[in-house]
């Protein structure tokens, strides 16, 4: 998979915020990335950057595996989303920092999916150590029908 081109095809993450730089796996319930953490990245401080970052790892994710969905349909127009909103039910941390250049693997699987509306489950992990666990809620604020000949 040619990891930087499928991200950017799958999230509207550029630039700084783009975190993720690989796609471990991803199909219709669930994906795993990977990201190292750059001096780039938002929330740093000093050498490391604050767990909280994890979650937007958690959605960045579960968009890889939405915008995968999206790009798979083939039985009729393609939907195209306008935004999505993404609420925190759950967040767990087991740690406050995270390095500069720690490797995270970050696993998002879709729990349930209704409509527009999607509950994830995530966890990320450093070195097979678990660092965070965290539940999110994704909604697809509109949906616009795009022609088969733009998609």
């Amino acid at each position: 998979m040619e990891n930087i081109k499928e991200i950017e095809n799958l999230i509207p993450h550029r630039g700084r915020m783009k975190l993720i730089d690989t796609i471990v796996t991803v199909d219709q319930k669930q994906a795993v990335t990977r990201a190292t953490v750059k001096v780039s990245w938002p929330l740093l401080s000093g050498n490391a950057v604050s767990a909280i970052v994890l979650v937007e790892l958690a959605a960045q994710t579960a968009g890889v595996c939405i915008g995968w969905n999206e790009k798979m349909k083939t039985d009729g127009p393609k939907t195209k989303a306008a935004g999505w909103l993404v609420g925190i039910k759950k967040a767990r941390f087991y740690v406050d920092m995270i390095s500069l250049d720690a490797c995270i693997t970050i696993r998002s699987e879709i729990r349930l999916a209704v409509v527009n509306y999607r509950e994830i489950a995530a966890t990320a992990s450093i070195n097979e150590k678990l660092v965070a666990e965290i539940n999110l809620q994704i909604l697809q604020k509109e949906v616009q029908k795009a022609a088969l000949s733009s998609a």
